[in-house]
């Protein structure tokens, strides 16, 4: 069973239907878990089922009454749903509390304020909450204790860690658990099924533990250039000594092979280092005397590298800086050479 066409989050819906039901939704909740689960997704239908006019039994949208044709279209007047645009780094706080000239007259907290126009109550999804500035999300704090009556906030990031404490005590968390190996891939089976442009991968299986519980990450793996350039990524990283200029020069090659604009490439750079981080992650546990990860190819490469677990510690905090760097919108040139010069071993001084 899937709630609303969503894999793997059942029984957070279930909270939920309960919740409704009982009368007892919540003013304002933080969503968090990896990207890729279906965070933002479940967000959406859930708006959907809260709006709907007729919802089913367990929370389940109508698809049928007004509201949710609205809501399907995008054009609900009681769905508000704001995001950080691509080329910022953050989300402008003009996108909360409106431009200078029309302080607190427009934005995502005004608009919070309105009284319903064709639903039952407001739900207003703030994504991207990761990358909300300190002031930004200190114009959030009075909403959030105070939401209008029956209304709904919602707040969409990764980590409670990258929210401000103060964000996070006046929100009730939801966690996203990773999604499992199994879901991935009848999803990817499924979608690869209804295109019919596209020859399908044959290692679904195979793409899906890559994806370490992440449906957007097994996606970006389905591209060929991705796909390929994982294996010699995985080469590159168990080099002993590591290639540093190689891994810079072939890591730069395939990131700006995903086109002139900044968002496809930062996504590509992304995917890249995320398999980076699973590889120092495994490393770390082998050199604890953890388990090698399922994925073979992973494993492998693990194995083949024996990193120290200190090294591997010190890699893997430099490969999450480069993430970071990304979400900053470093030039990502100079990122890229700046990381792999980093994982090369340092000669020993004496």
């Amino acid at each position: 069973m899937t709630w609303q066409g969503i894999e793997g989050h059942d029984a957070i819906a279930a909270r939920f239907a309960v919740a409704e039901a009982a009368g007892r939704v919540a003013g304002s909740y933080l969503f968090v878990g990896q990207p890729g689960v279906g965070k933002a997704t479940f967000a959406r239908a859930l708006a959907l089922a809260l709006a709907c006019e007729h919802p089913a039994e367990g929370l389940t949208a109508c698809r049928q009454c007004a509201s949710c044709i609205q809501a399907l279209a995008g054009t609900h007047p009681d769905i508000d749903i704001v995001e950080k645009p691509p080329e910022r780094a953050t989300i402008p706080l003009d996108a909360l509390i409106g431009s200078p000239d029309q302080r607190l007259r427009t934005g995502f907290c005004w608009r919070l304020l309105l009284r319903p126009a064709l639903a039952r109550r407001k739900v207003s999804i703030l994504l991207d909450a990761d990358h909300l500035s300190d002031e930004a999300a200190n114009c959030l704090l009075k909403t959030l204790e105070e939401p209008p009556p029956g209304s709904v906030i919602i707040l969409v990031g990764t980590t409670l860690e990258r929210q401000l404490p103060t964000i996070r005590s006046r929100c009730q968390t939801v966690r996203f658990g990773p999604l499992a190996p199994e879901t991935i891939a009848a999803i990817l089976t499924h979608e690869q099924s209804t295109t019919a442009d596209e020859p399908g991968v044959t290692d679904l299986s195979g793409i899906a533990q890559a994806a370490g519980g992440s449906l957007q990450r097994a996606r970006l793996l389905l591209n060929d250039d991705v796909a390929v350039f994982r294996d010699r990524l995985l080469t590159l990283l168990a080099g002993q000594p590591l290639p540093g200029v190689d891994l810079s020069r072939e890591t730069l090659t395939v990131v700006e092979a995903a086109g002139k604009e900044a968002p496809l490439r930062r996504a590509r750079l992304r995917i890249i280092l995320e398999q980076a981080v699973e590889f120092f992650r495994a490393s770390l546990r082998q050199a604890a005397g953890g388990s090698l990860p399922a994925d073979p190819t992973m494993a492998a490469a693990v194995q083949r590298r024996q990193l120290p677990g200190e090294d591997a510690d010190t890699c893997l905090r430099h490969t999450l800086d480069a993430l970071t760097g990304i979400e900053r919108n470093a030039n990502l040139g100079i990122l890229i050479d700046a990381w792999s010069a980093k994982l090369e071993p340092q000669p020993s001084r004496g």
